[in-house]
């Protein structure tokens, strides 16, 4: 393979319901510098188990830790986040959720899109959030 891929997961093991089978992976690292953190949300990586069902504020601190674990798994850190993509499932989340992000990226200045969506993958999942960072030199 070009890239380094972390975390690999088949989508038969962590959607059981939905009979897919995609090989997909939690981070890619490309050409070595580049770092793309799939969409994360409130999940225990380790487990697949969802977390803070119904509360919005808990899984947006479960995104942002996953985030930076696999960051920190692919030699970056949340410093080096140079864009991420928000999306949430109301539009009277994005209070809460702008707040939680904030903290977790004070001084970091990415470049941000938010995105209001009908739904994510799984119904209890109310907020996702995607990275792009690099590896310092």
């Amino acid at each position: 393979m070009a890239h380094t891929r972390i975390r690999k997961f088949n989508t038969k093991d962590t959607y059981p319901e939905q009979k897919l089978d995609n090989d997909l992976c939690q981070t890619v690292v490309a050409k070595g510098t580049m770092v793309f953190v799939r969409g994360q949300i409130g999940q225990d990586l380790d487990t697949s188990a969802s977390v803070a069902i119904g509360d919005v504020n808990g899984q947006t601190e479960q995104a942002m830790a996953n985030i930076e674990m696999l960051l920190q798994e692919a030699g970056s850190s949340l410093d080096h986040i140079c864009k991420i993509t928000i999306y949430i499932v109301d539009p009277r989340y994005r209070e809460a959720v702008y707040r939680v992000v904030g903290r977790w990226l004070k001084g970091v200045f990415p470049v941000s899109t938010g995105i209001v969506v009908s739904a994510l993958a799984r119904p209890e999942w109310l907020v996702e959030v995607d990275a792009i960072a690099v590896i310092p030199e």
